[in-house]
């Protein structure tokens, strides 16, 4: 007898059951275990941090690293297993937890009967400078902000008492009272540093295994960048201001000695650290993104010159997130090395670019994707984010990105592909030379799972270009309906606000009725267009609109995005840490035992050099044969599937091919119920109002892609309509699939 589905039950078992063979299911309390062990090393860890202000844990650190310092790993080690092991302890349970638990693990938890409030679909904040703010965000903001305040007062005492015992002449107070200070902000600072590479590991296990995605753990590198890079400029000031008035400011700023902190490097770190503070303020960074990008590279000064100012043992007590980056930065430029096909290229009328790139049928991503592109004819160096536009259930073989021209590095890939379509027009001979396109393509990055899913009632909330994750969720959810999969999406409503009617056509790319015939009979979808700079519909509205396109050259065997990244594989990704880790641990007592006892070695600067030279090692060494490895697996995969699979391949391949590469779109789909306003913008109190009484007591998705603007705008209304929320209305549920670096 088939399985009957909740109304409210999301389902993704469904979904893995069809693509993956059964495996073997472990005992729950495994799961249990391995979460529960998990979840009591990061709170430890978050404990050690915060408790380290404090005299009594100043005690404990010492007589910890008073016991372990007799092991091969010395003073270092033991610092590093209190302050970076825990985390590092975290990764690893949590690549177990996803091995064993795979997708199932990873499941939504079917939702209740009556709606309910989420602390991270909650908007409490929606106006200021971090933007829009959910409540389990501010949650963690209000903790950093405590920290920081329990730590300089805790560290003011400590400085007090500090005075008292020294018996410090009074004329001196002042000034070893700043260096005192100075030394105090630094180890804030060190602790803030400690988090500020978690968020963009792009493909760590850490956002995986708590499902959140990297386009969100972005901001949280911006607050914690900003917080740590305050912290670290208080630091260096007080010194400044200390040294300044002793008289020996240049000799201090030059002086690098050999033991202890040499204040040099320093100097060059934190110059390095404020130059990219700068650039990435908002003002700056969304006029001049090149400087912004280039000057972001300056992360690796930064981190190499801080490990050379305070030596090996005191960057330990940061060197975990910055490792758990560094190893993650490897895998993906790996990834990012191999250049990919481009199936299609088509130049719409508004401007807007769609890119279609050759996938491998394994790599799997959900229709809420990132990927980053790198056009080598443009620049070698830059890489931009945009959306998947595509739906994983629409071709396995390839991916589809839409670009809407809004800098010079857009600009030039839409001439780029105009001269394409230009040059194949005149029919030019092989031997002519003409503009090309060659991509690399790191990612897919994104959601563990479609949450989109998970709700009966959507609401998707566009601006602009923002438009083009929604087709993604659109052609997803009429894959599964043509499909006769239960539980997706019954209520949807689509806001789309645009500045002219130019734009329309991006919609157009979606055909609903070729896709799902008949769907408006099991599903309700509405779209609203809102023409803000129009006044009045275009003479020309409701005839054909032409995009240019061109087919690029089939792809060559080999020529696809690599799987190294986004393709939810945790053996390979999990070896590939287990063992840089590991080899990291046979590296330094390698060095101890053979190189830094026997020579004595004691230059804080050299050995906190080695220290980092150990660590880029340990990846390349012990993590470069696994990715050499995981590369031959992914090919013999790929003949597999492309000999066993051949003929069905070319079918997809061929009708994928007269999808991308139609001339005409046109607004075909007559079953949509598609209303345009002109001059005019969406009142998303009216909208929700009216959605609210139609929809009842029900848990609605409201997913926002747009400018901050408009986040903020939704933001407002959702929390409006849930603080004066009635027995019997909904629940508006805010989800935020904004990108901006």
């Amino acid at each position: 007898m088939a399985k009957k589905h909740s109304a409210h039950e999301p389902l993704l078992l469904d979904l893995t059951d069809v693509e993956k063979p059964p495996r073997f299911a472990p005992p729950a309390f495994v799961k249990w275990v391995l979460n529960i062990a998990m979840w009591l090393s990061f709170i430890f860890w978050v404990a050690i941090i915060f408790a380290s202000p404090s005299e009594s844990a100043e005690k404990l650190t010492r007589n910890w690293t008073r016991a372990a310092s007799g092991s091969v790993y010395g003073l270092t080690g033991s610092i590093f297993l209190l302050y970076s092991g825990p985390i590092l302890a975290v990764a690893f349970l949590a690549i177990a937890s996803l091995i064993i638990g795979g997708e199932k693990e990873l499941q939504l938890k079917k939702t209740g009967k009556y709606p309910r409030f989420r602390l991270r679909t909650f908007p409490i904040l929606v106006d200021g400078p971090f933007g829009v703010v959910s409540a389990a965000e501010f949650i963690g903001i209000c903790f950093f902000v405590v920290f920081v305040l329990w730590a300089v007062y805790g560290y003011t005492l400590q400085n007090l008492n500090l005075l008292s015992e020294l018996q410090v002449p009074p004329d001196l107070k002042g000034i070893v009272m700043l260096e005192l200070s100075g030394l105090r902000f630094g180890s804030i600072g060190l602790y803030c540093l400690a988090f500020l590479f978690l968020p963009i590991t792009r493909g760590s296990v850490l956002l995986s295994i708590i499902d959140i995605p990297f386009e969100q753990a972005t901001r949280y590198h911006v607050w914690l960048g900003h917080l740590t890079m305050f912290v670290f400029t208080l630091h260096g000031l007080f010194y400044l201001i200390a040294w300044g008035l002793q008289g020996r400011l240049l000799h201090e700023i030059l002086e690098w000695r050999d033991y202890g902190v040499a204040n040099l490097p320093g100097v060059i770190s934190l110059s390095a650290g404020l130059l990219m503070w700068v650039t990435s303020l908002s003002p700056v960074r969304k006029k001049q993104f090149e400087l912004f990008f280039y000057t972001h590279q300056l992360y690796i000064v930064f981190v190499i010159f801080m490990a050379l100012h305070v030596g090996d043992f005191i960057f330990s007590i940061a060197a975990g997130g910055i490792f758990l980056f560094v190893i993650d930065r490897f895998l993906r430029f790996c990834q990012s090395r191999r250049t990919v096909d481009v199936i299609s290229t088509t130049c719409l009328p508004c401007g807007t670019v769609e890119l279609v790139f050759s996938k491998p049928a394994n790599l799997r991503y959900n229709a809420l994707s990132f990927v980053f592109l790198q056009i080598r004819e443009l620049s070698w160096l830059q890489w931009h984010p945009f959306s998947v536009s595509s739906s994983p259930l629409a071709g396995k073989n390839h991916v589809s990105v839409l670009i809407k021209v809004l800098g010079e590095w857009t600009a030039k890939l839409k001439s780029n592909v105009l001269d394409i379509s230009s040059a194949e027009g005149e029919k030019e001979l092989p031997n002519q030379s003409c503009s090309k396109i060659t991509a690399s393509v790191e990612g897919p990055y994104g959601h563990e799972l479609p949450y989109h899913l998970t709700y009966e009632n959507l609401i998707l909330v566009a601006g602009g270009i923002g438009i083009s994750p929604f087709l993604a969720i659109l052609s997803d959810i009429l894959h599964l309906t043509k499909e006769g999969k239960p539980c997706v999406p019954k209520n949807i409503l689509v806001i789309w606000a645009i500045k002219k009617s130019d734009e329309l056509p991006i919609l157009f790319t979606l055909d609903a009725e070729s896709i799902c015939p008949h769907f408006s009979e099991k599903l309700n979808l509405q779209v609203c267009v809102y023409v803000t700079r129009e006044s009045d519909p275009p003479l020309e509205e409701g005839k054909f609109y032409k995009g240019i396109s061109s087919s690029m050259s089939p792809p060559s065997k080999g020529s696809c995005m690599s799987v190294l990244v986004g393709t939810g594989n945790r053996v390979w990704s999990g070896v590939y840490v287990i063992l840089s880790v590991v080899g990291f641990a046979i590296l330094m007592a390698l060095l101890d035992i053979f190189y830094i006892n026997p020579m004595n070695i004691v230059s804080w600067w050299y050995k906190g050099l080695l220290f980092v030279g150990c660590m880029f090692s340990s990846m390349i060494i012990f993590g470069g044969p696994v990715i050499y490895l995981w590369r031959v697996w992914e090919k013999r995969i790929l003949d597999v599937e492309e000999s066993a699979d051949a003929r069905k391949d070319e079918a997809l391949q061929h009708s994928a091919s007269v999808y991308i590469t139609q001339e005409n779109l046109v607004p075909k789909d007559r079953a949509v119920a598609r209303r345009m306003y002109y001059g005019t913008r969406p009142n998303f109190e009216e909208i929700f109002t009216s959605e609210s009484e139609c929809w009842g007591n029900v848990d609605i998705g409201v997913i926002v892609c747009g400018p901050e603007t408009l986040q903020s705008s939704v933001a407002r209304e959702c929390r409006s309509q849930n603080l004066r929320r009635g027995s019997l209305r909904p629940v508006f549920h805010f989800n935020s699939h904004s990108f901006d670096l």
